[in-house]
């Protein structure tokens, strides 16, 4: 039990200077730990936080007007106190939950021996990282970087060099092909490919040999490909940010067929879709497909760490020489061990599976209870879902304010359309507490 006059301490402390002072005053420092961890500190408001931020950092993001403090699993707190559902996960970067102890441990047991060196050396842990994540997904070789948008890149100019190097295309002259509303982000190499305005307008001039065909269309696609100057196509197996968009079945198998018959390097953007999140461990194997590039991030690193790898054979990765390709980052000690650990989480606890069950019964719930004036569509794959919202009662960005103030925090993708995205092993209690929360509150804007 918490002692009364501890809780004193505490209510009369208003910094961590001074409670480090009130630590020999205590009966027991212990115990004071345990108060600290366990009760809410209201040190800062939800308003304080969010007007320091507008003061003091760019605007290039809109928030939802919360203020996140503390997560544990699938919930998160605010800085009040008040618990949520996270149903967006840090984008899919925490498919594996907050704070997950097997991912925290690698990640504390690292930083206190070895945290970076650059690749100028080696170290002891890449080696073991790129054994792992090599022979679980099926690769000879891995190209480590750390964000998304970098190993995207890094696929595009792997790519670009095997088109000049193995495909003999007049140098200068390699194309790249991607989807309508693809986004694999913020860089001008990805606004480049972009077809949002929002995402594009503003940074020209944009980079040459980038083209675009319609999503799920494979007819498009192979009149692209027989330009014998392309040298790679690169698509999401789902495509997330244009409002989780479930190609046809058979799209990923005519996509492999279509690149062999025309020798182009299919690059698989599976940084949202990877690791568990579509039911599978990659959204390809729904198909049971191999790409010429995966391009791996997000829950690569556990979400405690950014983390992001492509991977290739050797005949097309070996493109690649000394010098011609890099990272400070990529490849660290930290950031290897703390890969190695959410890739055994991924495998020991079974998260793929769970996703699938999950998504099938939350898919089924929510076409079954949710007031279709409201609801155009719910659609997705594992626990990558999306409703479509009837802009004729709200918008999706109203829907989103509704569900947190009824405890659960979600993101609009565009105007109509909202994302749920939970940690991947949320049970199935959990998952029953959440759909009753966006039923509730989905349905009550016909009312």
């Amino acid at each position: 039990m918490t002692d009364i006059s501890d809780r004193k301490i505490l209510q009369n402390t208003s910094s961590l200077a001074t409670i480090k002072s009130m630590l020999s005053k205590c009966r027991s420092a212990a115990r004071l730990h345990k108060v600290i961890q366990n009760e809410p500190r209201r040190l800062i408001s939800t308003q304080e936080v969010i007007e320091k931020e507008e003061k003091y950092a760019a605007h290039n993001y809109h928030p939802l007007p919360v203020a996140l403090a503390r997560g544990k699993g699938v919930f998160v707190w605010d800085v009040e106190g008040k618990k949520y559902f996270d149903y967006l996960s840090g984008y899919s970067a925490n498919n594996f939950g907050h704070c997950h102890p097997k991912i925290l441990e690698a990640l504390q047991q690292q930083s206190g021996v070895l945290h970076h060196t650059s690749r100028a050396f080696f170290n002891d842990v890449l080696g073991e990282y790129a054994e792992k994540v090599t022979k679980l997904f099926g690769y000879d070789k891995v190209l480590p970087m750390n964000t998304g948008v970098e190993a995207d890149d890094t696929a595009c100019k792997i790519a670009r060099k095997w088109g000049y190097r193995k495909k003999n295309i007049p140098n200068n002259q390699a194309k790249i092909i991607f989807c309508s509303d693809n986004f694999w982000g913020r860089s001008l190499a990805a606004v480049s490919a972009s077809t949002d305005p929002s995402s594009f307008e503003g940074y020209g001039p944009f980079m040459p040999g980038f083209s675009c065909v319609p999503y799920n269309d494979l007819k498009a696609l192979e009149t692209a490909l027989s330009d014998p100057n392309v040298c790679g196509f690169m698509v999401e197996p789902i495509q997330g940010e244009a409002g989780i968009k479930v190609p046809s079945e058979g799209y990923l198998k005519g996509i492999r067929e279509l690149c062999d018959k025309y020798n182009v390097l299919w690059i698989a953007d599976e940084i949202q879709t990877g690791l568990g999140r579509t039911g599978k461990r990659l959204a390809v194997d729904h198909e049971n497909v191999l790409p010429d590039i995966l391009v791996l991030g997000k829950a690569l690193g556990g979400g405690v760490y950014p983390v992001s790898a492509a991977l290739a054979n050797d005949p097309v990765m070996l493109v690649i020489e000394p010098g011609t390709h890099g990272s400070t980052f990529g490849g660290n000690p930290l950031g290897s061990k703390v890969a190695i650990a959410a890739l055994d989480v991924l495998e020991d606890e079974k998260v793929a599976a769970n996703a699938a069950k999950m998504g099938d019964l939350f898919r089924g719930e929510l076409a079954s209870k949710l007031d279709k004036k409201v609801v155009i569509d719910v659609r997705g794959r594992g626990l990558l879902n999306a409703i479509v919202i009837n802009q004729n009662y709200a918008d999706a960005w109203d829907v989103c304010l509704k569900l947190k103030d009824a405890g659960l925090i979600a993101k609009q993708t565009h105007g109509d359309i909202i994302r749920f995205a939970p940690p991947l092993i949320i049970t199935e209690e959990e998952l029953n507490q959440s759909i009753e929360i966006i039923v509730k509150t989905v349905n009550s804007i016909a009312s």
